[in-house]
């Protein structure tokens, strides 16, 4: 085909995969690359895993859709275990997590409006990423992404990632803000982890409860067990209002949440949000059907013992080139000296490598492999690596 008639909204790498199994992608001619980025952190339990793929079946034979106006019971089981995973108390279910953020961005402008503000403000941070829609995208720190929507700056104050400091500066300079959102490790902004590691949300949550304000979490990156935890936060003993996630949470199969607790309880009535396709019993069963492969642990410390092993090994083997690495569990970021030129490595791991990454932040290699990765695709996977980034640097 020549012509495609799709929008030309992404810039696709020349290369199609027909099938997955477990870490790997296979094109049309059978041949295998270790997949290292999973759909961008959605395949958490590698590509088409029997379970999840044995639910779907199950469940679409039986029934996969009849609207939000009737009761649901996979929505209820799965709210259910979702909300004892995460420690809240209520779900929303959206069909991405840009939905998700949607929903947590109406609770803060609702929250303000109860509080009677007439110019509210939600905090976010600098390289955030938090969706596509014009709210979400104007809490995105990306100029790119932003660029000729006229966005909705005024809504809110950006400050740098977990500087508690600019954050009670804000606090003092306006008294109409609503809401924090920002993500415990950023993802798409180049892997970023703050300074004081997950204390920080310890702190902000203590600003939060000192000015009333919601305290929001985006996990569509870090949820599900991709840190190594069911959720990154609860690496620290904080608590959000509102914690939103994606991607993981269905493995494929397009589905978000928006929970709420404390400030956030009883926000939304009947009427005030909605979505016709969110919590599907099609897509509810997924939501549980993945919880049932986490709810163990077995997969999350899988996750960190494989995540360790490869950052140190990548760590001890590229020592000559200074490069670093940050990320808990899953969620990987290789730091490649800032003056690199980064622009063919996907390319030339794909390539000669058979290896599926990218780079984010311009020279920040993001590995989101499967939690279940096992040792010897570990391997294969750091071998790979260490031959594109040599490759790259012979380039430099």
């Amino acid at each position: 085909m020549t012509h495609s008639y799709l929008m030309p909204t992404y810039t696709r790498q020349p290369i199609t995969f027909t099938r997955g199994e477990g870490s790997w992608l296979y094109t049309e001619d059978n041949t295998a690359y270790l997949d290292a980025l999973t759909g961008i952190a959605v395949c958490g339990l590698g590509h088409c895993h029997p379970e999840i793929t044995k639910a779907i079946q199950e469940q679409a034979q039986t029934l996969i859709h009849t609207s939000n106006l009737f009761g649901i019971e996979w929505q209820e089981r799965a709210g259910a275990v979702l909300c004892q995973a995460a420690g809240m108390d209520n779900v929303f279910f959206a069909n991405s997590g840009a939905e998700a953020n949607e929903a947590a961005l109406k609770l803060a402008r609702l929250y303000a409006h109860n509080k009677g503000f007439k110019r509210p403000k939600v905090i976010v941070m600098e390289k955030s990423f938090h969706g596509r829609t014009l709210l979400t995208v104007s809490a995105t720190a990306n100029p790119k992404a932003r660029e000729g929507f006229f966005t909705l700056d005024d809504d809110f104050i950006r400050v740098p990632f977990g500087d508690i400091d600019a954050i009670k500066q804000a606090a003092a300079n306006n008294d109409e803000i609503a809401a924090i959102l920002l993500e415990p490790i950023q993802g798409e902004g180049g892997l970023n982890d703050a300074a004081n590691g997950f204390e920080f949300l310890e702190q902000i949550q203590d600003i939060c409860n000192a000015n009333d304000w919601l305290f929001m979490l985006d996990e569509v990156q870090t949820g599900n067990g991709r840190t190594g935890k069911y959720f990154a936060y609860q690496y620290s003993s904080a608590k959000p209002d509102v914690l939103t996630t994606a991607k993981g949470l269905g493995n494929g199969f397009p589905v978000g949440a928006c929970m709420v607790r404390g400030r956030a309880n009883g926000l939304f009535g009947a009427g005030s949000h909605g979505s016709t396709y969110g919590g599907t019993p099609l897509a509810s069963r997924v939501v549980y059907s993945v919880y049932e492969q986490l709810k163990d642990g077995t997969v999350m410390q899988n996750a960190v013992q494989e995540g360790d092993f490869i950052r140190q090994s990548l760590t001890e083997k590229l020592a000559e080139y200074h490069v670093t690495t940050r990320g808990h569990g899953m969620m990987i970021g290789i730091v490649l000296p800032s003056d690199w030129d980064c622009s063919t490595l996907v390319d030339t791991a794909r390539e000669q490598q058979k290896l599926i990454i990218n780079v984010v932040g311009g020279h920040v290699v993001r590995l989101l492999p499967p939690l279940n990765m096992s040792r010897s695709e570990s391997e294969q996977l750091i071998e790979r690596l260490v031959n594109a980034i040599q490759t790259l640097a012979k380039q430099q």
